[in-house]
């Protein structure tokens, strides 16, 4: 038991088992499906999982300080409409600067969520459920003068091309840019949440808030960035969201939030704060988007139990957080504190006498 908790931690375990889970889907799915260990399959997969695992993050960076935000689904539908339109009469407008505009868009909708969270005090599921139906009106408004669509057509060049450039390719195996997108954010924000110390902030503030208030730690602008950092992020869907897809209608982004929420928890962030990675939400994403596209697959699962097989996994991953990680963490603890009290005697024990 001492060599496992010096090597691992229970949210590393966490993640083991939703990697094992991802392994039997494909080897279950292998199983029964035709070609389906193609570059086909794997590109269809990767590139779906980019997009939920960018938004992910974004509900990662809120879970763990106890908070949720659910109108991370309105917010990339807005972005990539908003930038669909603007790409759509501004053809100079290149890949970069596309990238910002939607980032910066994002960020002012996160804005709006993180003041009204953080300092109106309102509660996050409350003013997230609001902002949700405030910006989604805000795309059939916008939306009204271009007849409810964006038109793949419209868009310039690079823009009806993006979502088939590739990093590298290996036989008919395709790594596309939008996936290497998705791991530099993965990567990055696992950094931040593991080095720096805004990330750790974010853990003690979804720990223990009254401990992190006595401790001096300034909560209210901590959430509030997050929110920022969060819109921003699903600016970024907007923009992957529009350059995947193309065509755009005034639903674009329904339901992506409830995926991003899945992709968390599943990947072993906690909804009560504290715990979470973003490694684990990149896992949890993964799995969701392949399962997802293997039920697509099999023509016997409908639409409906799609949805059921996912809420069925959130329930379990909320379960398991609840009763088997809680013994878990509680198990490390008693661990740690154990193998510290060791050190100490034999500091004491090995230490000159007076």
């Amino acid at each position: 038991m001492k060599f496992i908790t010096r090597i691992l931690r229970p949210e590393q375990v966490r993640e083991l088992v939703t990697l094992f889970l991802i392994v039997i889907i494909v080897l279950g799915f292998g199983a029964f499906l035709k070609d389906y260990y193609t570059g086909r399959t794997f590109v269809r997969i990767s590139t779906s999982i980019a997009i939920i695992a960018v938004v992910a993050m974004a509900q990662t960076l809120v879970a763990i300080t106890r908070n949720i935000d659910l109108s991370l689904g309105s917010i990339v539908g807005f972005c990539a409409f908003f930038l669909g339109v603007q790409l759509s009469y501004h053809h100079e407008i290149g890949p970069v600067p596309a990238a910002l505009i939607a980032i910066a868009v994002g960020t002012a909708m996160g804005l709006i969520n993180g003041l009204i969270i953080a300092y109106g005090r309102v509660p996050a599921i409350i003013t997230t459920l609001g902002t949700m139906a405030i910006y989604r009106t805000a795309i059939v408004f916008y939306s009204a003068p271009e007849g409810g669509i964006v038109s793949a057509h419209r868009l310039p060049l690079w823009a009806r091309q993006f979502a088939s450039w590739s990093i590298f390719k290996m036989g008919d195996l395709d790594f596309r840019v939008m996936v290497g997108i998705a791991i530099l954010v993965v990567i990055i924000f696992q950094l931040i949440l593991t080095y720096l110390p805004y990330g750790r902030r974010l853990y003690a503030i979804g720990s223990n808030p009254e401990a992190a208030r006595i401790a001096g730690f300034p909560a209210q602008r901590i959430v509030f960035i997050a929110y920022l950092i969060g819109g921003a992020l699903a600016g970024l869907g907007g923009y992957l969201f529009l350059l995947q897809y193309g065509n755009l209608m005034v639903l674009a982004g329904v339901g992506l939030e409830f995926d991003a929420v899945a992709a968390a928890v599943v990947g072993g962030v906690n909804i009560f704060g504290g715990t979470g990675t973003a490694i684990g939400a990149f896992l949890g994403a993964t799995l969701i988007g392949t399962l997802d596209y293997s039920l697509r697959r099999w023509p016997a699962i409908s639409e409906f139990w799609r949805n059921a097989i996912l809420g069925l996994l959130i329930l379990l991953a909320v379960a398991t957080d609840s009763a088997i990680m809680a013994r878990l963490r509680l198990m490390w603890a008693r661990a740690a504190a154990a193998m510290t009290m060791e050190l100490a005697e034999s500091k004491t024990s090995s230490s000159p006498q007076a």
